[in-house]
């Protein structure tokens, strides 16, 4: 199986100079790529010094949707990995994951287990031990829900079919990613490959985290938390449920989406957090103008709703219930 591990890259010469000597030195099975965005800091010098990375460089910062898109189609392998910068991987990272796509077709997208680079016995937030969505749109992992991260005990560990795979260490076949016609570019950044997924779902694909394979992420690294990454987030999910919902359930989860929205306003309004209400503000008036064009993007083929949950803020705000395992019993 041909390997390619890439890196997107946009200004991110800090990174590029603590990790990528560690991602060539341990991914000799796979072909090394950085897609450049762009970047104006030192990133390019820094690449210059490793003559085994192949670097792609765009003329713009295209996020992360478009810039994949745009490298990913000069790359020829039969397996995609899809690697943040501010990413650490261990020794024999790569073998695990490429028996179990040789192993098991079924395997369409895979991520493995996501620890915290500065607390390495804890999930990280993008994407812990696998994705999951509610009705409403809302994202969560086992292993992280919300704000809460757990402790990595082996609970886990189990090979688990999941709805999403996380953007920081996304392993996708390159037949799917073409079939797909890859991430949705309008999106930018964040979610993308949740839509991806979704996408990829309703085509038949299945989706899978395992913890044959562990790394670290330092975690909003790439884009670091700012009213942009708020205003990313909240028009994207919202999108999310136009492109991919079943027609009937478009209207009604995305009035019950929109009040709780508005909810989320009000709290960042009692901790005087302006900024952030109104990148919402700012995010549902991009909803809005985008709503015809997400509607011709729906791909009425096997459309399906794959929530695991109604509303997953119903369980953690009201019940209390902080940790997957105390929302879902978990297979072992």
């Amino acid at each position: 199986m041909k390997v390619a591990v890439v890196l997107l890259n946009w200004n991110g010469a800090s990174f590029l100079e603590k990790f990528l000597p560690t991602t060539l030195a341990y991914s000799k099975e796979a072909t090394v790529y950085v897609i450049d965005n762009g970047s104006t800091d030192t990133s390019l010098e820094i690449i210059a010094q490793h003559s085994a990375v192949k670097c792609l460089q765009l003329d713009a910062n295209y996020g992360f949707a478009g810039g994949y898109n745009h490298g990913l189609k000069q790359i020829d392998a039969d397996l995609y990995c899809l690697l943040n910068t501010d990413v650490e991987v261990p020794k024999n990272w790569l073998p695990p994951i490429v028996e179990l796509f040789q192993s098991k077709q079924e395997i369409a997208i895979l991520q493995p287990h996501i620890l915290d680079y500065h607390h390495k016995t804890r999930f990280e937030y993008a994407g812990a031990a696998g994705g999951f969505i509610d009705a409403l749109g809302y994202a969560y992992c086992r292993g992280r829900m919300f704000d809460t991260l757990e402790e990595d005990t082996g609970q886990y560990d189990a090979l688990a079919e999941i709805s999403w795979a996380s953007g920081a260490c996304f392993f996708i076949r390159k037949t799917v990613f073409d079939q797909l016609d890859g991430f949705d570019a309008d999106f930018f950044a964040h979610q993308e490959e949740i839509d991806l997924c979704w996408r990829a779902r309703n085509q038949g694909y299945k989706i899978f985290a395992t913890a044959a394979t562990k790394v670290f992420h330092v975690g909003g690294g790439t884009l670091p938390p700012s009213s942009f990454k708020t205003f990313l987030n909240y028009r994207n999910s919202l999108a999310l449920l136009v492109k991919n919902l079943p027609a009937n359930k478009v209207v009604p989860r995305l009035l019950l989406r929109l009040v709780l929205d508005g909810i989320a306003a009000l709290r960042h309004l009692s901790r005087v957090e302006f900024r952030f209400i109104g990148a919402i503000l700012k995010a549902h008036f991009a909803f809005y103008k985008s709503v015809v064009a997400n509607v011709k993007k729906r791909n009425p083929i096997n459309k399906q709703d794959y929530f695991t949950c109604f509303s997953i803020v119903y369980h953690y705000f009201v019940k209390k219930n902080k940790k997957y395992s105390e929302v879902f019993r978990e297979k072992r």
